[in-house]
């Protein structure tokens, strides 16, 4: 456990644009430009408006920017899980929906599945893993690799507003 003080809205709303950014650099995989937007919307009244500025920042993003958060994070029981590479969100989000533990069947159809949504999209499939078990996740991929790129844009942001949310959630106290 660091020695860190709890991070609260308070505390939040006093940093720089810099402790700002560094302290919830996490919430928005390996894209902390989305943090580094929102501090102008200080102060935060509640959690739910910190988020919310941090959601206006993704709504305006160029459809690149938006691609290149996407494109950050990782494919599900993928090469970097296995490697041990994801960072400590996202080993603990993928464990948690039991990703770290398929069976050599799973593992098989995760890495079909992984490789044909990449295939058609030149993105990673995102899901917000802790809202969903195995069998959801799977039935989500299977049936999202039907979609047209705008459309899954829109849900792989909408699904990252939700991860986002629940590390926020983790990390933030009143």
């Amino acid at each position: 456990m660091s020695g860190a003080p709890p991070l609260t809205l308070a505390r939040l709303n006093s940093m720089n644009q810099t402790g700002f950014t560094t302290a919830l650099g996490f919430a928005f995989e390996l894209s902390p430009w989305v943090v580094e937007r929102a501090w102008d919307e200080r102060p935060f009244a509640n959690l739910e408006a910190l988020h919310g500025a941090m959601m206006e920042v993704l709504e305006a993003a160029s459809t690149a920017d938006k691609l290149a958060l996407i494109r950050a994070h990782p494919e599900l029981a993928g090469k970097a899980a296995i490697a041990r590479q994801l960072t400590a969100e996202s080993t603990a989000e993928q464990a948690s929906a039991g990703l770290d533990r398929l069976t050599e069947d799973e593992f098989a159809r995760f890495h079909q599945l992984n490789a044909a949504y990449q295939e058609r999209f030149s993105f990673p499939f995102i899901i917000a893993v802790r809202l969903n078990d195995k069998a959801s996740i799977l039935a989500a991929m299977e049936a999202r690799t039907a979609h047209d790129e705008a459309t899954e844009i829109a849900e792989a942001i909408q699904q990252i507003g939700l991860i986002s949310k629940l590390r926020l959630l983790d990390a933030v106290t009143a």
